[in-house]
């Protein structure tokens, strides 16, 4: 490498980068540890309580409870009443790190990073090899985590705010109608659907039986297994006509996007339409780099899950999980629908809706 001379406040400054990025990947894995443990839930039943009570709320040791909560307060995560040495959660993170309805709810999504760091020889091999790793060649936290990561999200718009912008959909489903989720995982959007939309019938479909037998479980578990049916299933192999067929994050992954996307519109009523939630991403890269929040995020995913596999199965377009709304308006223009639009979107989806 040839020597350049460093400039000491720019290296500062890039240091400081690296010690936030630290930062943030380990209290990432304490995040995950409380929930594990129960540590943010019994903070958030009980109220304040010193290190020894939760400790002994939780059957934890103490010591190292104390070292945890000293970790979350400085990390900004749980507060400290120095005078009476009590740790609590305020209401919003409470929020966020101990009830799992909560819209915000984001501490169990930290198994999505722990698998990363479970498979990083499966990842090499990949980097250095021809790409590929399947979906179900994950370790299984990758599955919970992101189940976790989305379910979240779908609760608290899918139904309330996504569905009543598809022209006559939410009012079809109302009074019955037939829905398909495909590349559905655990199950959590389609038992969101199917829990809002109790005269409907939704099916669930996905490659990874492992993933396919937790939504059958989660169904029956929600109380509605009674309408909503889950099958092993590859995107382009369904039967069946539908109202609605949705693709929930999922669709990037797929290796023959074009394909899995004419494939759908093959299986629409005369008036069904798809509705695809995506990772939020700008079509221009340099802009999505500087103006995306979550670009570091998704891009890291994306090259350690989501491009892997889709070259998996063959990869003849490889999307990645920052593809973009125009990368997107044509994988469906050539799968031969009219119309591709964006009816919404939040800090880590773009909703739209194609029109065959």
């Amino acid at each position: 490498m040839a020597s350049q001379e460093i400039d000491r406040g720019r290296l500062r400054e890039y240091m400081g980068r690296m010690i936030g990025h630290m930062t943030g990947g380990a209290i990432c894995f304490a995040m995950w540890l409380g929930d594990e443990l129960g540590l943010y839930r019994a903070l958030a039943e009980r109220g304040g309580q010193t290190a020894d009570a939760l400790a002994d709320a939780t059957g934890c040791h103490a010591r190292l409870v104390a070292e945890w909560l000293n970790g979350q307060v400085a990390g900004g995560l749980v507060e400290l009443d120095a005078g009476t040495s009590t740790y609590a959660l305020s209401p919003e993170a409470a929020a966020a790190l101990a009830d799992d309805t909560s819209p915000v709810f984001v501490a169990r999504g930290m198994n999505t990073f722990a698998s990363l760091f479970f498979d990083i020889e499966r990842i090499k091999a990949a980097f250095r090899g021809d790409g590929a790793i399947p979906w179900g060649a994950h370790d299984p936290h990758l599955f919970l985590g992101t189940e976790w990561l989305f379910r979240t999200g779908y609760r608290a718009h899918l139904a309330v705010d996504w569905l009543p912008l598809v022209d006559g959909v939410a009012a079809r489903l109302q009074t019955g109608g037939a829905v398909a989720d495909v590349g559905c995982g655990h199950g959590a959007s389609a038992i969101e659907i199917a829990r809002s939309y109790p005269s409907a019938h939704v099916w669930g479909f996905d490659s990874h039986a492992p993933s396919i037998a937790t939504a059958v479980a989660r169904a029956e578990a929600e109380g509605v297994a009674d309408r909503a049916t889950f099958a092993v299933c590859d995107a382009k192999a369904y039967t069946g006509d539908y109202d609605l067929i949705c693709f929930f994050d999922c669709l990037h992954d797929m290796g023959d996007p074009v394909a899995v996307a004419a494939y759908a519109r093959e299986h629409l009523t005369s008036d069904g339409v798809v509705l695809l939630v995506e990772p939020f991403a700008l079509d221009e890269l340099p802009a999505n780099l500087a103006e995306n929040p979550m670009a570091a995020l998704f891009y890291v995913a994306s090259s350690a899950v989501c491009t892997p596999n889709a070259l998996s199965q063959g990869g003849t377009q490889a999307l990645g999980a920052q593809a973009g709304e125009a990368a997107l308006r044509a994988v469906f223009a050539d799968a031969g629908y009219s119309a591709l639009r964006r009816a919404a979107e939040t800090t880590m989806n773009m909703v739209l809706v194609a029109e065959p």
